[in-house]
């Protein structure tokens, strides 16, 4: 299992839906059978966002799957889940957050010397012809290293 801090969760759609303006890891208050669960890899980022209430940071739409053998330890898979910040990293992603079409997204989640940890983006969202453009760039790069490998087969 990994604990080296490789993501076990990621979130691919966030970077195809959102330009990634900063990002900060932050621990997760985590409950019975979660932490069991996410070392299988039984999450999904998908729908998830974060926000900043009362001076505390909450994680929502992330949903845990029950562990298969917890029974009663078992919580519900897409409750709110507390954040664990510094109060001046808190500061910090409210200030951003407040700028207009900014949010918080999950981008990973993952474990780093046995904590887990997500990895927040603060994001604003792309426009369809931003998501056409990055697929347009993708594939001249895929383009451009597939011409250079053949390249290089020749050579040799």
């Amino acid at each position: 299992m990994p604990d080296d801090g490789q993501p076990i969760i990621r979130n691919r759609r966030a970077r195809y839906d959102y330009f990634v303006d900063d990002t900060i890891e932050a621990g997760i208050a985590l409950e019975g059978t979660e932490v069991k669960s996410l070392r299988l890899g039984n999450a999904t980022l998908g729908d998830g966002y974060a926000r900043i209430e009362n001076g505390e940071a909450w994680l929502y739409e992330v949903s845990i799957s029950p562990y298969k053998w917890g029974h009663q330890s078992n919580v519900p898979p897409r409750r709110r889940r507390r954040l664990l910040l510094k109060k001046a990293e808190i500061r910090r992603l409210l200030r951003a957050t407040l700028e207009k079409g900014a949010t918080l997204i999950p981008l990973s989640i993952y474990f780093h010397r046995g904590h887990a940890k997500v990895e927040l983006g603060v994001c604003r969202g792309k426009r369809q012809y931003d998501k056409k453009h990055a697929i347009a760039e993708r594939d001249a790069q895929r383009e451009l290293a597939r011409a250079t490998s053949e390249r290089h087969k020749r050579d040799d």
